[in-house]
């Protein structure tokens, strides 16, 4: 009896982990987009930056509320783990900006792959048939809805590939981090949010300089602008936490798989509050396509085989084993 309520008692909180960075991700792409587009806040790595420091102090509140304990985590983990996330959020800056809109999107969805090469290779998972074609059937059903003008060039594609490798990396590295040293989301990210954020600080103003031809500091902070700001920063710390808390439960792979629920989320929205410029059949059926695919990989990797980690088979017993068995089974001439 005990064992379907655990099983009931996880399925809850999985389903809620997924719901609290579905909503927040979604959030935090609207208010951003208003942040950005209506009131040209165009300086998207100092913004992260924000994000990061707004996260340090709710987990200095948390440590002080005793819900962070200390943990061995070294510091070369920590550098490591910061070196992989900040390259992400350059990469995927300056991606957005030397290549098109459909390129952009296309190594986007060239992370599941990637991060599928990572734990086959690190950690010897093994996809079922169904897995691999329900993730094929995703990134299918991405493509058509999201994918429109594709333009490439030497320098767009490093930076794609920078963007898409560092992500990959550094979601990887959030699972083993956790599953290495048996430390908790609001450890790991207590531990590594300060130094992200002192870094993209002071990294992003000349990046975003490089990127805008802009001044952080000549913007005209109006209070709406403000408002916005604070809002994306508020919304940033459920973000940064959920995504912490989804790898740590699941993977990299089912991660990125599932998130591209939120791309479909972000164009239903986009749509319903932005006009429907755009909005066509195709995009219609690669939504379609998307869901299905989804729901397909969440059926087939909770299968027995459908996702494990592999393990060697456990050798033979030694000869000198299988000699004291036989001589064990002999029949005793004591009585």
């Amino acid at each position: 009896m005990s064992s379907p309520s655990k099983a009931d008692r996880k399925a809850v909180l999985d389903l809620g982990a997924w719901g609290f960075n579905i909503v927040t991700s979604v959030g935090i792409i609207i208010v951003n987009k208003a942040l950005m587009q209506t009131h040209g806040f165009t300086f998207a790595t100092t913004l992260t930056g924000l994000h990061f420091a707004t996260t340090t102090l709710m987990t200095i509140m948390f440590r002080w509320l005793g819900y962070i304990q200390p943990s061995q985590l070294p510091f070369s983990e920590i550098v490591k783990f910061v070196i992989f996330a900040n390259f992400s959020i350059v990469g995927m800056n300056v991606s957005l900006m030397w290549n098109s809109v459909g390129f952009y999107q296309i190594a986007k969805l060239s992370m599941i792959p990637v991060s599928c090469f990572l734990e086959i290779v690190l950690d010897k998972v093994r996809y079922s048939r169904d897995t691999k074609l329900s993730i094929l059937l995703v990134l299918f059903g991405v493509g058509v809805c999201t994918v429109t003008d594709v333009s490439v060039n030497t320098k767009g594609f490093i930076a794609a590939f920078v963007a898409v490798w560092s992500t990959a990396l550094q979601q990887y590295y959030v699972h083993y981090l956790q599953r290495k040293y048996n430390i908790g989301s609001f450890n790991l990210l207590g531990r590594t949010a300060p130094v992200q954020a002192a870094s993209l600080l002071v990294v992003g103003p000349f990046m975003d300089y490089w990127l805008t031809s802009k001044r952080v500091d000549a913007y005209d902070y109006t209070s709406i602008a403000l408002f916005f700001l604070i809002l994306s920063c508020t919304i940033a710390i459920g973000t940064n936490l959920s995504q912490f808390i989804c790898i740590g439960r699941f993977s990299a792979v089912t991660f990125q798989v599932l998130g591209h629920m939120k791309t479909i989320l972000v164009l239903i929205l986009g749509f319903t509050f932005f006009g429907k410029e755009g909005l066509n059949w195709h995009v219609v059926l690669g939504m379609i396509i998307a869901i299905c695919g989804m729901v397909w990989y969440g059926n087939a990797s909770s299968k027995p085989g459908g996702k494990e980690r592999w393990t060697p088979p456990v050798s033979d017993a030694k000869p000198q084993d299988l000699d004291k068995l036989l001589h064990s089974n002999e029949p005793n001439d004591k009585v």
